[in-house]
């Protein structure tokens, strides 16, 4: 059982790795997963939460940082070494398959950290916002899964690291908000 999903994971990695390969993606994928590239996007909530609720605000971005630190402890120091898959990029199997379009690393690739991370706040912002704002929600999950997307068409990681990724940071997420709640009922 373990053997097929990991052979579809493979067979769907080559679909979106090479399946999908266009210039414009080449140009657009490398940037959607570059942390400097949603730089502005991260000062904007800053100043935003700070502006827009002040005191509260701090705490907001303050569980923030606590749930991306939870994301990315749980998947990269918990998961990661535990089931230490290879990334698709540093496997021999697939090395005359891999279009490098990015530098590939030496970590380990399930699951997504990447996916963890991004999901875990997009998910904690629309629980916090959405009674406010609804459009966060389509936002924040277009926002986390094209992050995510971008990890498989780079070729760093398989489409199982993502999805698993996406769940696990969905669940901090939801869990993060409640905590946020717990602490900030006025909110």
């Amino acid at each position: 059982m373990i053997e097929q999903v990991l052979q579809f994971d493979t067979e769907l990695f080559l679909k979106i790795h090479l399946g999908l390969s266009n210039g414009f993606f080449d140009w657009l994928m490398p940037l959607m997963r570059n942390r400097f590239f949603w730089s502005p996007l991260y000062l904007f909530i800053v100043i935003f939460c700070i502006k827009q609720y002040k005191k509260q605000g701090f705490y907001i971005i303050g569980m923030i940082l606590f749930t991306f630190a939870m994301g990315d402890l749980i998947a990269s120091r918990l998961i990661k070494p535990f089931i230490a898959r290879v990334r698709p990029c540093n496997n021999i199997d697939l090395q005359n398959y891999i279009i490098h379009r990015v530098p590939c690393g030496s970590g380990l690739s399930f699951p997504s950290a990447h996916a963890t991370n991004h999901f875990a706040i997009a998910v904690f912002l629309i629980c916090v916002f959405y009674a406010r704002w609804k459009p966060i929600l389509p936002i924040g999950l277009a926002w986390a899964a094209i992050i995510s997307f971008a990890q498989v068409y780079v070729g760093v990681h398989y489409p199982v690291d993502v999805t698993v990724g996406a769940l696990l940071g969905t669940t901090i997420g939801l869990l993060c908000a409640k905590l946020f709640k717990t602490l900030q009922p006025d909110f």
